[in-house]
């Protein structure tokens, strides 16, 4: 069920495999994904088991609408639950512990953080990182009050695997120039994970790596490899009760 799974602290991290749910071929068999084609009932079976491996309610897995930009949704402590209309963002913060963040992703960064009583949670591909989705977490949990940050990378398409016409690489790079990659077969590549990390260093944010190529690894969900029939993975973050 989980490919992650670590508990720092008062913060639980983890991200999802493709194993222990309830979805069947091709999207077999924990896919989280609500808009892929997969059955509706079978995602929400595999909400439920996420919830019930970290003790909540389903509608304590908050999620958002993910568009690829850089807005971020605080969830305060009066915010009914599930949040509807879903919001359209990229990242999640909160001070509460009843509820676990969740960023969907299939080849995209997950990114969860935690400092001083804040988690986050966000999802970063190429667009998210060029517009700084992960900058603006960072931001908005400052403001609720963490100063001491730790992030986890989780897994994502790798600089070696993610190729893309030199215009875009050039582009991109221009934006975040620790995103600059090659292929394993020498053609151009944007390395999410290194940029993301030269984000977060220059905000001086702890980075844990538990990063993977998804394109590269069988348990996990990759669109590039996969197509538009690919799942998806959650990358997920919870406080302990205090």
């Amino acid at each position: 069920m989980f490919s992650y799974d670590e508990v720092l602290g008062s913060v639980r991290f983890a991200v999802t495999d493709r194993f222990g749910g309830a979805s069947t071929a091709p999207y077999g068999e924990l896919n989280l994904g609500s808009a892929v084609g997969d059955d509706a009932d079978a995602v929400r079976e595999n909400y439920r088991r996420i919830a019930a491996e970290f003790g909540v309610q389903p509608e304590a897995v908050v999620r958002v609408n993910q568009v690829h930009g850089r807005d971020v949704q605080v969830v305060g402590a009066e915010d009914e639950l599930p949040l509807t209309p879903m919001p359209k963002a990229d990242a999640l913060v909160t001070t509460r512990d009843d509820i676990v963040l969740a960023v969907r992703a299939a080849d995209c960064l997950p990114v969860l953080l935690a400092g001083d009583g804040v988690i986050g949670a966000a999802h970063s591909g190429r667009k998210g990182m060029y517009v700084g989705v992960v900058p603006a977490t960072v931001e908005a949990m400052r403001d609720l009050g963490a100063r001491q940050i730790t992030a986890v990378l989780g897994p994502s398409a790798c600089g070696k695997c993610y190729e893309v016409p030199a215009a875009m690489r050039a582009e991109v790079a221009e934006q975040v120039p620790a995103s600059y990659g090659e292929t394993s077969w020498g053609t151009p590549s944007i390395d999410v994970a290194a940029g993301v990390r030269a984000q977060l260093d220059e905000l001086g944010v702890e980075v844990l790596d538990a990063n993977r190529c998804t394109i590269e690894s069988d348990d996990l969900y990759s669109y590039r490899r996969e197509g538009p029939v690919s799942g998806r993975m959650a990358g997920l973050v919870k406080l302990s009760a205090r």
